[in-house]
């Protein structure tokens, strides 16, 4: 508890997944962005951080907790995952080496021009199942909602990112949010069918 007051909530229960949120950092302002909405998510009371916490205090917070009550650790939270890349594999190792559940991220897919380097690789072994917002049918489409940093070529990183992860993580998925055109909507669903990966809105 100390340390969630000091840091903020960091660890949250959302629907039947126990979720990691250990930055703000994120390369995009999408329209939709759920922080610009509120402060809280599940059983967060707010997920805006007072500092980033270590991996040595995420996994010290792991402790308060039930684990046998999930199946899962999920990166997400009111930042991008990949935004903290090393310490993110150094948690979820030690997930994998002291518990039963999977690891999972839900990522914007930029990871790799957030580092400066193909990331893909580095999660084989460590992270069960990734989850990529893909949230409009073209480069454009996706500049104008999601407003990314590194600009127009966000979007082919993105798709880059999806095509190349599934080498090495078991489980790959795309999404949308359900704001966009329903036409937008179901070229997106084929495009995630072209990449040969499960669709959602959400």
């Amino acid at each position: 508890m100390k340390l969630t007051e000091e840091i903020g909530d960091v660890l949250y229960d959302y629907g039947s997944g126990l979720y990691a949120n250990i930055t703000n950092r994120c390369p995009c302002a999408c329209e939709f962005c759920i922080r610009t909405m509120t402060d809280s998510l599940g059983s967060a009371d707010s997920l805006w951080l007072k500092r980033e916490p270590t991996p040595e205090e995420v996994i010290e917070m792991l402790g308060d907790w039930d684990l046998s009550k999930y199946e899962e650790l999920v990166f997400c939270g009111y930042g991008e995952p990949m935004e903290r890349l090393e310490d993110l594999l150094t948690i979820a190792r030690w997930i994998k080496k002291n518990t039963d559940l999977k690891v999972r991220i839900n990522t914007n897919g930029l990871g790799d021009l957030i580092n400066g380097r193909p990331v893909e690789p580095e999660l084989a072994g460590v992270i069960d199942a990734v989850s990529v917002s893909l949230n409009q049918s073209d480069a454009q489409k996706y500049n104008d909602l999601c407003h990314p940093k590194f600009g127009i070529e966000s979007y082919d990183a993105m798709l880059d990112f999806t095509r190349e992860v599934k080498k090495y993580v078991p489980r790959v998925a795309m999404s949308v949010v359900g704001v966009i055109p329903q036409e937008d909507i179901d070229r997106c669903a084929s495009i995630a069918e072209e990449l040969d990966v499960p669709f959602r809105v959400r």
